[in-house]
Order: C-alpha cells, then sequence, then structure tokens
C-alpha cells in the first residue's frame, strides 16, 4: 500500500484588486488537490453570499467562546467584527493530504507562521500600482474617499511582501495559477515534509531483529 504525505498549509495574501479570488478560481481547476477553508466572522452575511459557502456566520459572544477553548489557527479583529480560522478542519485536512489555502490579510498570516512555522506563504502582487489602481478604478463601486482608503492600505500590506515565502506577479492569470502550482510542487517535494514518509518506508523495509 502506499505511503501518503501529509497536504501543505498554504497562505495567500496580497491587496485588494490583486486577484487573490480570481486566481483561486483558476487554481481550483487544476488538479492540485486543492481545499480552500472557510473562516469564521462576527459580520452580518451580505447578500449572495451563503453560509459554510463562503464563511461560517456567528455572533460576538459565540466567537470569543470559541477563542477561550483554542478553537482557531488564527483569528483577527477588524473594527467591530472577528475573523478565524477554524484549527481542527485544517488539520485534519491536512493529515489527509490535501493541500488547504487560506485566502487571509497580512496580520493573520503572520499570526498563523507564528503557531504553523512549515506554512507556505504567497504574496501575489500586480505588475505595478499603476495597474492596480487601474483594477480598482475599474471595478467601478469605489468612490474617491473608498478608493483611496484601498490603494493606501495595499501600499502598507506591500511594505510587509518580505515577511512571505514567495512573491507571484499576477499579470495573467494562468501564468500566475502556474507559478503558484510549480511552488506546490517543489514544496512538497521538500525533505523536511517528505521525512515521515521516507521514515516509514526505512522502517518498512529494515530486517527483522536488526
Amino acid at each position: 500500500m502506499a505511503l501518503k504525505n501529509k497536504g501543505l498549509l498554504v497562505v495567500l495574501s496580497g491587496p485588494s484588486g490583486c486577484g487573490k479570488d480570481t486566481v483561486l478560481a483558476e487554481l481550483k481547476k487544476r488538479d492540485i488537490n486543492l481545499i480552500q477553508s472557510i473562516s469564521v466572522t462576527t459580520r452580518d452575511m451580505r447578500d449572495g453570499e451563503v453560509d459554510g459557502k463562503d464563511y461560517y456566520f456567528t455572533d460576538v459572544p459565540t466567537f470569543e467562546k470559541n477563542i477561550e477553548e483554542g478553537y482557531f489557527l488564527e483569528y483577527v479583529k477588524y473594527g467591530e467584527n472577528y475573523y478565524g480560522t477554524p484549527k481542527k478542519k485544517v488539520e485534519d485536512l491536512i493529515d489527509e493530504g490535501s493541500n488547504v489555502f487560506l485566502k487571509i490579510e497580512v496580520e493573520g498570516a503572520g499570526n498563523i507562521r507564528k503557531v504553523f512555522p512549515e506554512v507556505v506563504s504567497v504574496f501575489i502582487v500586480p505588475p505595478s500600482m499603476e495597474e492596480l489602481a487601474n483594477r480598482l478604478k475599474g471595478r467601478g463601486t469605489e468612490t474617491e474617499e473608498s478608493f483611496n482608503r484601498r490603494f493606501n492600505i495595499a501600499r502598507n500590506e506591500l511594505l510587509r511582501a518580505s515577511e512571505y515565502d514567495y512573491i507571484v506577479i499576477n499579470d495573467s492569470v494562468s501564468e500566475c495559477a502556474d507559478r503558484i502550482c510549480a511552488i506546490l510542487n517543489a514544496e512538497s517535494s521538500r525533505y523536511i515534509r517528505m521525512k515521515t514518509l521516507v521514515d516509514n518506508m526505512n522502517r518498512i523495509l529494515k530486517p527483522k531483529g536488526k
């Protein structure tokens, strides 16, 4: 029987407008055993969102009780709302050999690295700040005030790009996904991740009595 290695935990971050959702959608078309982790949040559900698909929606008292019980792998609070990643679900999927993607902001990614140092972190960037500005304006939903706020947040997030393992330019969605797939292929073959599999093989092959 083939010995199965653990999957990868992959953090995917990047400024608003860099195309994270589009790249994730493209990655899900590839045969890379990818599962996107669903976060828990206390914010109100928006039109078109589905509980258990977009987020797990809950209230503040329940979320804070979950914090005390160690339910989350990481969590952050933006304004009045909490966002968190369920710990056991992620660990079970990785143990089963799945590659688990977390689409989270830089603060949450920093928290993940503290408790899960073997995480693979990828920061997606646009080809240029000019292109990022064009993408944000191209949505047609940004007021001048909201555009300036998002653009300034993006600049601050880019200052933390050095904290990530990999920087991937999203100049083409397909090519960006190709680069991330190449990263996963390389990471999954590193000795530190294959050690358990190799050790198990050695134990099986070891002559009895030795």
